[in-house]
């Protein structure tokens, strides 16, 4: 079974087809010249490249600047990795060194090394002093 032309769930008649399809034809011829010109050898002549070259100049600079850009994001983003390492491996140096500091200062600890030194711990409660004033 052939489909119908329809536009809008309307039938077409006959002379709105042949205008389209001049249409559509009328572009295809369009198309077609517009591609033979454009790659005939007399009109890709110098003038034409010289037209075009700061066009062609402006897109180079925005290629480079797409290549510098996603350079530096790359660099960047190393960068970043390399700190985040960095911070894990200082952040476990300093619990590490904490944990050890903390158990050098123990009461028992320090009693240990003061015994080295010909140190004893006191056993008896540390005593007041006090400064009696005289009036003169």
């Amino acid at each position: 079974m052939a489909k119908k032309n329809t536009v809008r769930n309307q039938e077409l008649s006959e002379d709105v087809q042949e205008e389209m399809s001049d249409a559509v034809e009328e572009k295809v011829k369009v198309t077609r010249n517009f591609m033979r010109t454009l790659f005939t050898p007399t009109k890709l002549s110098t003038y034409l490249v010289t037209k075009n070259l700061p066009f062609a100049a402006f897109l180079t600079l925005l290629a480079m600047l797409y290549i510098s850009n996603r350079h530096l994001a790359e660099r960047t983003v190393r960068r970043i990795d390399y700190l985040g390492k960095e911070v894990k491996e200082l952040s476990w140096d300093y619990k590490s060194l904490s944990s050890e500091l903390m158990k050098l200062t123990t009461q028992t600890e320090i009693a240990k090394r003061a015994d080295t030194l010909g140190l004893k711990e006191r056993t008896e409660p540390p005593i007041k002093l006090e400064v009696v004033k005289t009036k003169k």
